[in-house]
């Protein structure tokens, strides 16, 4: 499958029976293989008016307690951030797909990963995160989807999968598990008013100050608490790995041919790939970093995550970038040519 079919189907295989979205390349196949799919499960498909509708619609789905989803590619996801917001103080879990394109601005359809810092930094406005996690594979993509449904109940947050062009268009074998989702209990949706409890109330308006606050306070609490316990990274040959080099989604791919071709050169180099990109994965790559004397991270930007990686280490190392922007995608041979200019101290 494609890898923006696999997230369709693994959406649908882990309950989701809500989809709300508008065309974007280099997203398309999503929508298109929703409005096929849905129908046949008994679900909902709307291609709504705009971004800003979809993402609404999101949020009226998500607050019934329903799994929904919508996707967009980089300016559709812009335009999404004020629901995005909204979904966080309402406390409401949706999953949300950004296949990133080149930017700023309408930019280019070819694949990029300059919406990082949205992602992980500014994904609406207000005290809010959001859960991101970033596939490697059309396996991933899928297998994320599962678990970003749970997540997002589990800690009732929005989450949102950060893929890019590359990974949502290539061709790769996958496995889509039988599944049966169990409904989970969520006391807080609003499905209609029971006589033993009281009415549930969805709202993120909070006029107050002394009481906006403290929602805010017991939020980061449960920032926190993801922090803490919801951490996921993959190790490549990082424990005798003099540089190491940190890359996610698409560019780790291409980062780890790169690496794999430096030890056949003698050159001691390993990967370190960030699954969950908020929470950045911190104690994870200093446990990796220990036997490494420098780093280099290597994005399809100008250079977001850099900074993570700087933050992570605490500055104790140095940390060299290398990147590609505006769609191009980088070669492994370029990724090799930094490593052997790394290994002779150029």
């Amino acid at each position: 499958m494609k890898g923006n079919e696999a997230i369709s189907e693994a959406a649908i295989l882990a309950g989701c029976r809500h989809y709300f979205g508008y065309p974007i390349t280099p997203q398309n196949e999503i929508p298109a293989y929703m409005s096929k799919r849905m129908p046949q499960v008994g679900g909902v498909f709307v291609q709504a008016e705009s971004e800003i509708a979809s993402i609404s619609m999101v949020l009226g789905a998500a607050s019934a307690g329903m799994r929904a989803m919508t996707s967009s590619s980089s300016p559709g996801i812009s335009l999404k951030t004020e629901g995005i917001s909204y979904l966080a103080g309402c406390d409401l879990p949706a999953v949300i797909v950004n296949v990133q394109r080149g930017g700023p601005g309408l930019g280019s359809i070819q694949p990029a990963q300059s919406d990082y810092n949205q992602a992980t930094k500014a994904p609406g406005h207000g005290d809010l995160r959001v859960l991101v996690l970033a596939p490697y594979s059309v396996q991933e993509m899928a297998d994320l989807v599962f678990e970003m449904f749970d997540l997002t109940e589990k800690y009732r947050i929005p989450g949102l999968i950060l893929c890019d062009g590359v990974l949502g268009q290539m061709m790769e074998p996958v496995h889509l598990p039988e599944v049966e989702v169990k409904p989970a209990d969520k006391p807080w949706a609003t499905t209609g008013h029971q006589n033993n409890r009281k009415h549930n109330i969805i709202n993120s308006l909070c006029l107050q100050p002394d009481l906006l606050e403290e929602q805010n306070i017991v939020r980061a609490a449960r920032y926190a608490k993801i922090e803490q316990d919801e951490t996921r990274a993959e190790n490549f040959l990082t424990e005798d790995a003099e540089i190491l080099v940190v890359a996610y989604g698409a560019s780790a791919r291409i980062a780890k041919s790169a690496v794999s071709a430096a030890r056949q050169q003698g050159i001691k180099a390993g990967l370190f790939r960030p699954i969950t990109l908020w929470p950045f994965p911190k104690n994870e790559l200093v446990a990796a970093s220990r036997s490494s004397k420098t780093l280099l991270a290597v994005e399809m930007s100008m250079g977001q995550m850099v900074h993570d990686v700087k933050y992570a280490i605490e500055f104790k190392k140095p940390v060299h970038f290398f990147g590609r922007t505006g769609g191009v995608v980088p070669t492994p041979g370029e990724v090799l040519g930094q490593l052997k200019n790394m290994a002779e101290g150029v």
